[in-house]
């Protein structure tokens, strides 16, 4: 099934690996012209752009910007629409995580995921919305967690930062319903990605036990599947809330979380 995407605009932040970086090779993949961003230009972010349109045959682009500051978000969009004249599809999926048990959560930690999970999808939002309702068609797909949905002990600032981008999405929503822009949040549960990996050590150490126990019993034990989620089931289905299939879908939070919500 064709998504027809052919020649949108599309910015995903946070997609130098991972969840971002597979999402953005679906939405090369069906036409799209693709912006790559991470926090500075030292992860490789030229390198992964290069080949990305090297195998995907599109225009892809690499865009340093820190997702905590919203002068470089505003900066950032400010920029593709003097380069590229706006933005077609925005996935916010910028994000970070840190464990503690609350009485312990350092305020640093908490304002720096709230501000990169959070924050940083209320200015791309800001940004790129009024070019979106001017072109009468957008979309924006928040890249939250089954994090955003229910709650797991020492993860105070995530469990906020992902359920307050479920609400983000859906006063959205409700603002652009009539210009033919949607917004929906996309809710996986444990994918293996860089930011998984570093959860197993954190838990290791805040419960004292080994990885695999990590991975067993509590990052894949809320997953009736007992898998990981893969990066690709993500991906598509973020493609497909992009396309013109999904129109009707707006302020959804749609779990992807091999039966863990269903609880």
């Amino acid at each position: 099934m064709k998504l027809a995407l052919e020649g949108k605009r599309a910015l995903v932040t946070g997609s130098t690996s991972g969840i971002g970086l597979g999402i953005a090779e679906r939405l090369a993949a069906e036409g799209c012209v693709v912006v790559l961003n991470s926090r500075s230009a030292g992860e490789g972010g030229e390198r992964i752009a290069a080949g990305l349109a090297e195998t995907s045959g599109r225009k892809v682009i690499y865009r340093a910007a820190d997702m905590g500051d919203p002068r470089a978000i505003q900066a950032l969009c400010a920029g593709l629409m003097d380069e590229l004249g706006g933005v077609d599809i925005l996935v916010n999926n910028a994000g970070i995580q840190v464990v503690h048990p609350l009485p312990e959560f350092p305020e640093e930690d908490w304002e720096r995921v709230l501000a990169i999970n959070l924050d940083a999808a209320f200015h791309t939002t800001k940004a790129v919305l009024p070019g979106m309702v001017r072109e009468g068609w957008g979309r924006i797909v928040n890249i939250a967690s089954a994090h955003g949905l229910v709650a797991s002990p020492f993860k105070s600032a995530y469990v906020a930062a992902k359920h307050g981008m479920v609400g983000l999405a859906k006063v959205t929503a409700l603002e652009c319903a009539e210009q033919g822009v949607t917004c929906n949040t996309v809710c996986p549960g444990y994918v293996w990605t860089p930011l998984v990996e570093k959860q197993i050590e954190s838990q290791a150490q805040a419960h004292g036990i080994e990885r695999e126990r990590v991975i067993r019993e509590i990052l894949l034990a809320p997953q009736p599947t007992r898998r990981f989620v893969e990066v690709g089931e993500v991906a598509a289905l973020t493609a497909f809330l992009c396309s013109d299939f999904a129109a009707s879908i707006t302020g959804a939070a749609i779990p992807i979380d091999g039966g863990w919500t269903a609880r």
